[in-house]
């Protein structure tokens, strides 16, 4: 039996939302273990004037949790 942990995380990119949430999972990656699933919660952007100046993707993050290695 697994048990796994959801996280929300944001990603942003000059580009599109693709790659923002493309960010945002590839960096927890590099700090979580055993990282599996993605789902987009929200897209969004942000305006600086008329211009689209940021894509941002909210992300669910799910990944397996070992409670041995945090005490639990």
């Amino acid at each position: 039996m697994s048990t796994y942990r959801v996280i929300r995380i944001i990603g942003s990119s000059q580009t599109s939302w693709e790659e923002a949430a493309k960010n945002a999972v590839e960096t927890a990656a590099e700090h979580l273990e055993d990282l599996r699933v993605a789902e987009v919660e929200l897209l969004d952007m942000r305006m600086e004037g008329k211009k689209v100046s940021e894509y941002r993707a909210r992300v669910h993050a799910s990944f397996r949790y070992h409670p041995e290695k945090h005490g639990a």
